[in-house]
């Protein structure tokens, strides 16, 4: 049950920063489509930031979990973003 708990975590945590990247490509790519961006970001050097950008949307959901005391589900979420930070400090 607990690992369940900590698995819709993850993928919620996921979900969330799969929707920040987007939501940050969008807003900083001026109007570009989301792969152009995504292919200039990578070309100038900044995905790493741009996906760390992307990751803000689970401080909500991790804070919205802790105040329903869904605790093994914001440890999912933690866990996304820590799995997030690692693919940033790879790339």
């Amino acid at each position: 049950m607990i690992r369940k708990e900590v698995f819709i975590g993850l993928i919620v945590g996921l979900i969330a920063n799969a929707t920040g990247l987007f939501l940050a490509a969008m807003l900083l790519g001026n109007g570009d489509e989301f792969i152009k961006v995504m292919q200039a970001a990578e070309a100038e050097g900044f995905l790493g930031k741009l996906v760390s950008l992307g990751a803000v949307l689970n401080l909500i959901v991790f804070f919205i979990f802790i105040k329903r005391k869904q605790d093994y589900r914001a440890r999912g979420v933690l866990l996304a973003t820590l799995l997030v930070a690692i693919f940033t400090f790879v790339i």
